[in-house]
């Protein structure tokens, strides 16, 4: 089976370098939609060359490494990476131009952030992700959370959003056919709550809320610029390279699709872009319903209880994925590091627990008499949380997590 590629961006170069080290296709197909610079070798040199995570050879074979790009054919568009043959179709920007079907690609991977909305026709005049299923794909996975944009209009049968080892067993491949691998925080969170879930429940935590330090993305502006015609965000478009940038994530609302107990509790979570290459941080807020008003009580929720969670996850279960570290990290450690989905800064998570006084009065469940008896005030304890989580939102966890996904789908293919 040969891999389809659409869009050679952040996610698609970097997807393309996560396939070409650990092949399991045997070959890849990029369609690009346009020409690149005035050759093959410029193209080359901008695959082979990364700003981030430094040189294609070096990321691949370390020191020893020499060049890995070859048999550059300019007619046909095609080289050899790393041993694995990869052609660029640089003429249809519409997916269900692209002619998947001609190429031997059954799954395709887009990575454009452009075809977002599963409901979309695969005739749609702009383009849409059915239309690669129209060109001859089998499955399509999208590197971006599902953006519906008529309201009201339910999510497809055949679509779904998966993330590996969270609930990519929950694919179908004879139902399935329009995929999305979430996004990096998304992902992030995914490990962050699941442990915790797994361990003492949904009915345990009475509220969640989150924060991503989130390194820019190609979405930002280099230097200020005019926002367009009816914006409502000017912050869109300061600049990336010297603020700090409030901005929204659909983190909670995807996290409620791999992980549906997260509709059992109120969770937000809100999203700061900073200037950084890669390497982003997820602060996540919980509040537990204790057991024991003292937090050193045994069998109490702690700090000690919730790291040893963490430990256990990432030797168990979501070993590979979930990375537990007593280290003092900061960003640029977390760059490039291999399928991490989230890697826990053990030493940062912090609880407490005390009284929060309840007004009976604002219940409407509790009988009046019962609300009197207790003075209508109830002291509960609840323990407060804070875990940090670490992610490259770019190839170390993005795009190695992606792939996974990826080989997972299409080992289940017949």
């Amino acid at each position: 089976m040969k891999l389809g590629i659409n869009g050679l961006g952040r996610i698609g170069k970097l997807t393309l370098w996560r396939h070409v080290a650990r092949p399991h296709f045997e070959g890849v197909v990029v369609n690009l939609g346009r020409n690149v610079g005035t050759s093959l070798q410029d193209l080359a040199q901008s695959v082979e060359k990364d700003s981030t995570y430094g040189r294609l050879e070096t990321y691949l074979h370390g020191f020893h490494g020499g060049r890995v790009i070859e048999n550059l054919d300019e007619q046909a568009g095609t080289m050899t990476i790393n041993g694995l043959p990869v052609q660029f179709l640089r003429t249809a920007r519409n997916p269900r131009e692209i002619g998947w079907r001609d190429h031997g690609a059954r799954l395709v991977v887009d990575c454009t952030g452009v075809f977002a909305d599963p409901t979309q026709p695969a005739d749609a005049a702009s383009g849409s992700l059915r239309g690669h299923l129209a060109a001859g794909a089998e499955k399509v996975i999208l590197s971006a959370p599902f953006k519906i944009k008529t309201k009201g209009l339910p999510m497809p049968e055949d679509a779904t959003t998966l993330i590996a080892a969270i609930n990519d067993a929950t694919f179908d491949p004879q139902r399935h056919a329009v995929l999305s691998a979430a996004s990096c925080t998304t992902t992030c969170l995914a490990f962050m709550m699941k442990p915790l879930l797994d361990r003492l429940g949904a009915d345990k935590i009475l509220s969640a809320s989150m924060v991503t330090i989130h390194a820019a993305t190609p979405s930002q502006v280099v230097l200020d610029a005019l926002p367009a015609a009816g914006a409502l965000d000017l912050r869109k478009t300061r600049s990336a390279l010297n603020n700090i940038i409030l901005t929204t994530t659909g983190a909670a609302k995807a996290l409620k699709l791999v992980i549906p107990e997260m509709g059992e509790i109120a969770f937000m979570a809100e999203s700061v872009r900073i200037p950084t290459l890669a390497g982003s941080l997820v602060i996540l807020t919980l509040n537990f319903q204790s057991d024991h008003p003292d937090h050193d009580a045994d069998g109490g929720i702690n700090r000690a209880v919730i790291n040893g969670i963490y430990r256990e996850a990432s030797e168990g279960p979501y070993q590979g994925y979930l990375g537990y570290s007593e280290a003092q990290n900061v960003s640029a450690d977390i760059i490039g590091f291999p399928k991490a989905g989230a890697v826990i800064e053990a030493q940062e998570t912090h609880t407490r627990t005390a009284y929060a006084r309840v007004d009976l009065s604002h219940l409407p469940q509790i009988p009046p008499e019962m609300a009197g008896a207790a003075h209508g005030k109830l002291r509960v304890p609840v323990t407060q949380a804070v875990v940090y989580g670490w992610y490259d939102n770019e190839l170390g966890s993005y795009a190695n997590m992606l792939g996974d996904l990826t080989v997972r789908v299409a080992e289940q293919m017949v």
